[in-house]
């Protein structure tokens, strides 16, 4: 059983993270969880600021993590379990930290639209004395170091303390160098030093407009996972004892209460239909587009929708438990378990703060003493560049730079353009866009390595009942003998059936039930096992019997060569036949076999087109195997048949050595296989065992959404491959351009406020790459 299959089943926490803003804070509080030694592993989410942590011990004591997360500059708290109230405190918490972001913008830009007429003023475009002078810049630095840009200089000097460099790290180290010259060189204006008042203003409004659109844009990618939560309503109407109804939050509901539903109504609940019919709408949970109908004894799911009558519904399952709460863990779960593919940009991540401010440093030595020197040009030519220097003597249009000016500009364009956010949020963005819209969809992702192995499978093997049949026999034929009405045989087997709880009995019942056929009473019935029963009925004289052909043929009854025949050609149609006889004679056979889904040519067809090598696996019988498999396409190398589940895993595992291989299966006998696969995936009406044993849950019964689900793996890997090469490039690129490798061939300087806006532009790029999927 590989690794991932064992995290399943360890008993794991989500974690609620603030404070984290790069792929360096990423790498800095997974360090400080897998140091814990309750804790086995731990992946964190930089999107949706989620840790999942897998531990030891469920009650050993890891309050102490969340405190030392906490004094370091991360606020954690544990998530409980989920309720709709837990998801509306979370989405005011996001609306009131994107407007915090928005009044911090505000400011910043005012400031910087002063910082620009400062610039007018002293450029001699307008007249205003006051706003051009030295004092009044330093001043509009000062209260944009203490006003807006307070939060980034606390979190990125704790983090430099602590010797755990971040994004604010770098961005207050920028600031910070310019400010304190600036400083000086006001203060004593003999170290011949320039000003950099503007750069504070400039930078902070850059990196606070580039923090905004982004939190918005993010928030944006957990708007699918919302939609979910939404599906569960506040109140439920209580049926009391004296069938007085009164409206209470769902939160005080008990298990065996009964609950009114209108039509229009979402269930609150998971509950089982006590009285009533109705239609229900599932679609939001399954994906399912033909509604489910609710009659006495339905067990329906949270969330969906009654649509036609009313109906009661007595309540089984509340809070965490229901099946919408369930679907919504999940999915938390799912998107804080990272990709391996983000494993490289999380080590470059980690380790960038600290080559970024190496590399600022060198530029500045470089710059100031030998750069100059060597091409003295570029002072003249890098005054005329995006951002200029405040001159004590002289107006600034016309004073060409110092070397330690230029040292100062292109150091902190360095620290300033680098963006390791690009390369933390290049594939969580992703995975939860994706593993969100997949749960819209009704298929459970259960991790973003899930979905990275889904993209790579080549080999996809089929059970065959309950995956590609309904799982269930049907009547699928007759033979009627001397013309005999079909529905009089039918009405005499299902009358004496329907006391029978074996499967081909039901068979029986059900096609009398679609046919409307009324049901006579039985006023005697003897069960003979293995072989079929054998009654009478009110208003018909004569012996029934119902059973096995050789068992009619073995109690005397009528049966020549014709009727041979027709047996013969009979079992070649279908898996199991069933004889009704009526006194000495033989009145025909029912033709019993479990159908292919109907969808499921079409899903075949898909996977084949694509390139997947197909195989059947089942436990059946080989006649209906190859029945099954001859109708889908396979050929019989592809089919195997009589298969126990231990038979099943050893197979799987030899065609692992020809590629990645996923199983999908609904039965507890699928389980060891779907654990043994690369992937496993369980239709949602299959049992519980393969449900948790898989790592792909596909909801309900659209086969069809296997091809979609991992058409989806694909297109989301492509996305995240997108950004980390964005990511990637862009640090290349624009690293050596901000430390002056173009300045002396071509006068290209990259001033420290362009680099700023570029930064911004870098993260919010990758989190609208990541949104594109919801279009697809």
């Amino acid at each position: 059983m590989s690794n991932k299959k064992i995290a399943q089943s360890k008993k794991s926490i989500l974690l609620d993270i603030d404070g984290m803003r790069c792929g360096s804070c990423v790498q800095a509080v997974e360090k400080i969880l897998k140091n814990h030694p309750n804790i086995n592993n731990a992946s964190v989410n930089l999107v949706t600021k989620t840790a999942l942590v897998e531990i030891k011990e469920p009650n050993y004591p890891f309050s102490d993590v969340i405190q030392t997360l906490t004094s370091k500059g991360f606020p954690t708290t544990e998530r409980p379990d989920q309720t709709i109230t837990k998801n509306t405190e979370l989405e005011r918490n996001e609306n009131q930290n994107l407007w915090n972001k928005w009044r911090q913008l505000i400011i910043a830009t005012s400031l910087l639209i002063l910082s620009g007429l400062g610039h007018l003023v002293e450029g001699q475009q307008i007249s205003f004395p006051l706003i051009g002078s030295l004092p009044f810049h330093a001043a509009l630095a000062t209260f944009a170091l203490l006003g807006p840009g307070k939060s980034i200089l606390n979190a990125g000097l704790k983090s430099a303390i602590m010797l755990t460099p971040t994004m604010d790290t770098l961005v207050s180290l920028g600031v910070m160098s310019a400010y304190i010259a600036s400083i000086i060189a006001l203060i004593w204006p003999t170290v011949g030093w320039p000003c950099f008042f503007n750069e504070p203003v400039m930078l902070l409004g850059f990196v606070l407009l580039g923090r905004f659109l982004e939190e918005r844009a993010r928030i944006n990618t957990g708007t699918a996972l919302k939609e979910l939560a939404k599906l569960q309503p506040e109140t439920a109407n209580l049926i009391l004892d004296n069938n007085e109804i009164r409206e209470i939050r769902i939160g005080a509901l008990k298990p065996g209460e009964k609950i009114q539903l209108l039509a229009g109504d979402r269930i609150p609940v998971d509950g089982l239909v006590i009285k009533g019919n109705s239609a229900i709408d599932i679609s939001s949970l399954t994906g399912e587009s033909l509604p489910l109908e609710a009659t006495p004894g339905v067990e329906l799911p949270s969330g969906s929708l009654n649509l036609e009558s009313t109906i009661t519904l007595e309540v089984q399952k509340i809070g965490s438990e229901t099946a919408i709460a369930k679907i919504i863990s999940l999915v938390e779960e799912a998107q804080a378990r990272k990709a391996p593919i983000q494993g490289l940009a999380d080590k470059v991540a980690g380790m960038f703060c600290y080559g970024v401010t190496t590399l600022a440093l060198i530029t500045f030595l470089f710059w100031w003493r030998i750069g100059t020197r060597i091409w003295p040009e570029v002072l003249e030519v890098s005054n005329a560049g995006f951002m200029h220097s405040h001159n004590l003597h002289d107006h600034l249009m016309n004073t060409p730079q110092t070397p330690i000016g230029l040292s100062f500009q292109l150091s902190i364009a360095v620290l300033v353009v680098a963006c390791p956010c690009a390369l933390g949020l290049a594939t969580p963005t992703v995975i939860t866009v994706a593993s969100g819209e997949a749960a819209k969809r009704g298929w459970l992702f259960k991790g973003g390595d899930v979905i990275e192995m889904a993209s790579k499978i080549s080999q996809i093997i089929f059970d065959k009942t309950g995956t590609l049949t309904i799982g269930r026999p049907l009547v699928v034929g007759c033979w009627k003998n001397n013309e005999l009405e079909r529905n009089f045989m039918l009405q005499l087997a299902a009358s004496i059936e329907q006391e029978s709880r074996h499967p081909l009995a039901q068979a029986i019942i059900q096609e009398a039930h679609k046919k409307e056929i009324k049901l006579e009473k039985v006023s005697s019935s003897t069960t003979y096992p293995g072989k079929g029963l054998a009654g009478k009925i009110n208003n018909l004289e004569g012996l029934i019997r119902v059973g096995t052909p050789e068992w009619i043929k073995s109690e005397g009854i009528e049966w020549n060569a014709m009727i041979e025949n027709n047996f013969k050609l009979s079992k070649r149609k279908a898996q199991s036949i069933v004889a009704v006889a009526l006194d000495n004679k033989l009145l025909g056979f029912f033709l019993i076999d479990d159908q292919i889904r109907k969808d499921a040519f079409l899903s075949i067809n898909k996977l084949r087109s694509r390139g997947f090598s197909l195989s059947l696996f089942s436990g059946d019988r080989d006649s209906a195997v190859l029945s099954i498999g001859e109708k889908l396409g396979f050929s019989s190398k592809q089919v195997t048949w009589q298969m126990l589940p231990s038979d099943k895993l050893n197979k799987l595992n030899l065609l692992k050595n020809n590629g990645l291989v996923a199983m999908i299966g609904d039965g507890i006998n699928d389980a060891p296989a779907l654990a043994a696969a690369d992937l496993g995936v369980a239709i949602g009406t299959g049992t519980q065992i393969a449900q948790d044993s898989a790592d792909l849950v596909l909801l309900g019964e659209n086969l069809e959404a296997l091809p979609n689900a991992l058409n989806l793996s694909k297109q989301a890997m492509l996305k995240i491959k997108q950004n980390l090469a964005w990511a990637f490039g862009y640090n290349l690129i624009a690293l050596p351009i901000a430390a002056g490798l173009l300045l002396p061939s071509s006068g290209l300087l990259l001033s420290p406020p362009l680099a700023a806006l570029l930064m911004a532009l870098s993260s919010i790029s990758v989190v609208l790459n990541a949104l594109s999927l919801k279009s697809k």
